[in-house]
């Protein structure tokens, strides 16, 4: 999950007789809920538009609203929150979130910098953060006012926002009148009440239990306003309602009981984050004088003529009528002294001082991110905190100054950078290394990495980036490379970019990159199984991961062309065959479509309907749907061969490298929570294996002429770790006796004798093995095996009966987590879990089932890790023709000659399997082909 929810709400903070209490005498904090505002006003009020043809409608109507806001309340400090471009972490947690919204109108897109133009102007401080929304922004902002004891009026028209009233916190909704001294609607707790029904604290729950079709969150199937205020009137708390869901009668009750699973998700989704990352606290964004000259170009431009006319009059503008200045506020950066290099001796006295260093950070600036493809454009170095030099030697932007030759500067580095015993630092030095090597550079001496020293040290931190890590530990902002080289279509690559911006920016990089090195190391050594995964298995995999990424994978473009191609050809016949069942043409990629021929021209049952109300559409309905009917059959097979074709077979041709003729994908160290490696470009994590069809993909991915693919693939060993961890003596028997262990399991948990196991008994027990390191419930497992939630529990209860060092060890490690707050893999990683002592039961109780898994997924991931080290050194000591071309969860994929697969294969075994010691054996799986389909 790539946030995480603070554990004390705003609500609770407040009611704490420790809260600080409000000083009246200062004016509240104004928090604007922008967004909310733009849609409103673009819907609400009368359309303008310019002769020009620029609408302006929205626009007058949020800065007539703000300049209330301002005469009304007289702030110092006021902040007006937009919704930033792109997804957010909502989404990823439910890529369904808002999926049902219209596009934005092009009438009111037109409106939204205009207006962030005239905000800015006005003297306000505007926020737009990525991957969260406004109200997320404005959350934390309000909890930091509350903390420092400061009054807070959120200006907004969302419900949501309810959530956050408190006796520090109160709502104002301008656009709706009422009778107030104001004149506009006001709410503070007793007004929530009144409006709810409910406590702000409980508002929440409320949101879970309704849904919200707006933004596509699920809740409880026709449960509306008043039952969801019964409910919890009644019991007091939405953990309460699902603690007692057996004892809602009727159909609702029903309805709840079906949506237990989805409730945690619906919660998360409602709830506000109160704990974004900004580079301010909220008493840092006074109101500014407005700048009176931008002020009259946009207004003459957007023809505010009486605004015009009051501005020359008055010649005032701007939070409470305060003198207008052009004078505006630039933002602290890190700063420091800076040396740009463009000649030899310089260069040559930094030389000497790197070479003099113990430890020095270093950093390349390059044409892309694609480090096949990427252009060296300058290095930089730091040797001292705040000093620091940037060398140019590829900047070719019209009239650039002259710099050094870029042979002549690698040729003398080229050394220092291959040496061992000159120890380097960076910020993700994989990718300098691979950037180095198409210099033939070897990258070494490689001592420390501050992305993978923050991952270590808490990988459940949001991101390792460096401009985040500066804020997090240096509490300083960074250059961004959008300020630099700009955004979007307009974006320019490095070496156009003029040596006087780009030099304080790539010094900057060395310069902060130590700066974090100072800061993290110390902390990672203050724990010593931490500090091991970092020096041990992280900082090592580096380069490992590095080689793999340069040498590729040969894929058969052609092959995957031809099933593109016979692909199309089956996705027409079943289009053809999908409209011919349907009695007319249809568009099989619309869900609208889809289900107006399903539901009210076929008249087919509706098993399940959309937050919204629609009969749905959705996979896992079409497989049920498609048991008795064809068309569902035909809808679900044209989805499946169209993402094969859109997802791999049209596009892994097209990612061929053009100088190797092979792929390269990029492996990311701090990305999942758990240890896991990632991959993107392609994500070859997730290369189809189930159908006939994803193996032909598999297929294409194949050994060169003399060679052969082998994959070595760990069996089963998250069930192995369990084993070990719990030391339950029925499960290490298992393993150690070399027994199927979901045989094995099905025996016990059936009572019967294991050559009389049989094909379902085994099935049902796979689910239970797997299930229960998921956490799954007895609710979830019924669903699965198609049985009654009690009878699944009683399927459960026999496997702790039979397995109970299984169980032990589950109460264990979640007593474990609540004490300490994090749990840790075999090798001491840990996975930090803050929500494993919150109030709420859901939350906790998903901690809960994270602690238990965590230990297991993590655990694997080290030492799939270690057996890459451990294949790594293998090779290198043998010198066998033999390379490691993917790694992929559980398994490595290596290309070798043909006439060394036996000794290869022996060899791989031996360093997989002795990855690590544990009280069951580590099996490793090899299979070889001359593709990967073959060898898997």
């Amino acid at each position: 999950m790539p946030f995480s929810f603070p554990l004390a709400r705003i609500k609770e903070t407040i009611v704490s007789s420790s809260s600080p209490s409000a000083n009246e005498n200062i004016p509240p904090i104004i928090l604007v809920d922008g967004s909310s505002y733009l849609y409103r006003a673009f819907h609400a009020l009368p359309p303008l538009v310019s002769s020009s043809g620029q609408p302006t409608g929205a626009i007058r109507g949020v800065a007539s609203m703000l300049r209330k806001l301002i005469a009304d309340y007289q702030p110092e400090e006021m902040v007006v929150v937009f919704d930033a471009k792109g997804k957010t972490f909502r989404n990823e947690l439910y890529a369904e979130y808002k999926a049902n919204r219209p596009p934005m109108p092009d009438d009111l897109r037109s409106q939204i910098a205009p207006l962030h133009e005239l905000v800015q102007e006005m003297g306000l401080p505007l926020l737009a953060i990525e991957g969260v929304e406004a109200d997320d922004v404005i959350g934390t902002l309000a909890e930091q006012a509350t903390q420092s004891g400061r009054r807070v009026v959120i200006s907004t028209g969302d419900k949501d926002m309810a959530q956050l009233v408190s006796e520090h916190v109160s709502l104002v909704n301008t656009m709706v009148k009422a009778d107030t001294p104001k004149g506009y609607a006001e709410m503070d707790r007793a007004g929530v009440i009144e409006k709810f029904g409910l406590p702000p604290e409980l508002i929440i729950d409320y949101l879970a239990l309704m849904g919200d079709k707006s933004d596509n969150i699920p809740g409880v199937p026709k449960v509306g306003p008043k039952t969801a205020v019964k409910w919890l009137n009644e019991y007091g708390s939405l953990s309460n309602i699902v603690e007692n869901a057996e004892k809602v009668k009727g159909k609702v009750g029903e309805n709840l009981r079906d949506s237990l699973e989805q409730l945690p998700l619906s919660q998360l989704l409602a709830t506000i984050k109160l704990d974004v990352v900004l580079d301010k606290t909220v008493t840092e964004y006074p109101i500014q004088a407005g700048n009176k000259t931008a002020l009259r170009d946009i207004y003459t431009r957007l023809e505010f003529k009486s605004w015009l006319k009051e501005l020359d009059k008055k010649n005032v503008e701007g939070a409470g009528d305060k003198t207008l200045s052009a004078d505006k506020e630039v933002p602290a950066q890190a700063g420091g002294n800076y040396e740009q290099i463009t000649e030899k001796a310089p260069f040559l006295t930094w030389l000497k001082r790197l070479e003099d260093s113990t430890l020095f950070a270093f950093d390349t600036e390059t044409t892309s991110l694609n480090y096949m493809e990427a252009e060296l454009v300058g290095v930089s170095f730091s040797v001292e905190e705040g000093e620091a030099a940037y060398v140019p030697v590829a900047h070719d932007y019209e009239n650039a100054p002259v710099q050094l030759e870029r042979d002549w500067v690698l040729a003398q580095l080229k050394p220092l950078l291959e040496s061992d015993s000159h120890f380097k630092v960076g910020q993700n030095l994989k990718y300098d290394q691979n950037i180095l090597a198409r210099y033939d550079i070897a990258l070494k001496g490689i001592q420390y990495d501050t992305m993978l020293e923050s991952y270590v040290l808490d990988s459940t931190a949001t991101r390792h980036n460096m401009d985040s890590l500066a804020e997090k530990y240096l509490e300083l902002q960074t250059i961004r490379f959008e300020e630099v080289a700009g955004k979007g279509v307009k974006q320019i690559t490095f070496n156009q970019v003029p040596l006087d911006v780009a030099t304080p920016y790539a010094a900057e990089d060395a310069d902060i990159t130590l700066r974090l090195h100072q800061a993290l190391w110390p902390q990672l050594c203050e724990h010593t199984r931490l500090a091991s995964i970092f020096t041990e298995l992280e900082l090592p995999l580096l380069s490992v991961l590095s080689k793999i990424e340069r040498t590729g994978c040969l894929i058969d473009g052609q092959m995957l062309r031809e099933q593109s191609n016979e692909l199309g050809i089956k996705l027409e016949q079943f289009e053809s065959q999908a409209h011919d069942l349907a009695g007319e043409p249809f568009n099989l990629g619309s869900p609208k479509q889809l289900g107006e021929i399903l539901y009210e021209k076929l008249s087919l049952p509706v098993l399940k309907k959309t937050p919204k109300g629609q009969a749905s559409t959705a996979e896992p309905v079409l497989q049920e749907l498609a048991q008795q009917y064809e068309l569902p059959k035909v809808v679900l097979a044209y989805r499946s061969l169209s993402k094969l074709k859109s997802t791999y077979t049209d596009k892994l041709p097209e990612l061929v490298d053009s100088e190797t003729g092979r792929i390269h994908t990029s492996y990311h160290q701090a990305v999942a929570a758990t240890g896991r490696l990632s991959s993107s470009d392609p994500n070859l994590q997730n290369i189809p294996v189930r159908s006939a069809e994803g193996r032909r993909i598999r297929q294409a991915f194949i050994a060169p002429p003399g060679s052969k693919l082998i994959a070595a693939d760990y069996s089963q060993i998250e069930l192995r770790i369990m084993a070990h961890l719990s030391g339950d003596k029925g499960l290490l028997e298992a393993f150690n006796q070399g027994l199927d262990i979901h045989k094995a399991t099905a025996a016990e948990v059936f009572s019967v004798a294991l050559d009389e196991v049989s094909v379902n008994q085994r099935r049902s027990a796979k689910a239970i093995n797997f299930g229960l390191i998921y956490g799954m419930s007895a609710f979830g497992l019924g669903k699965q095996l198609e049985i009654p939630r009690h009878e699944a529990q009683v399927y459960i209860d026999a496997y702790f009966a039979r397995y109970p060092g299984v169980r032990d060890y589950m109460d264990e490690i979640r007593a474990v987590a609540a004490d300490q707050g994090y749990v840790e893999t075999l090798f001491g990683r840990r996975l930090y879990l803050p929500e494993i002592n919150a109030r709420n039961a859901m939350r906790r109780q998903a901690a809960e089932r994270a602690a238990i898994n965590a230990p297991m997924q993590g655990t694997a991931a080290d030492i799939i890790k270690r057996a890459m080290l451990a294949v790594d050194r293998y090779l290198i000591e043998t010198a066998l023709p033999a390379r490691v071309i993917m790694q992929v969860h559980d398994e490595l994929v290596l290309e070798l000659d043909a006439d060394c697969v036996e000794e290869v294969t022996r060899g791989v075994i031996a360093a997989m399997s002795g990855a690590a010691e544990m009280d069951v054996p580590l099996v490793v799986d090899v299979g070889m082909g001359d593709n990967w389909d073959e060898a898997h």
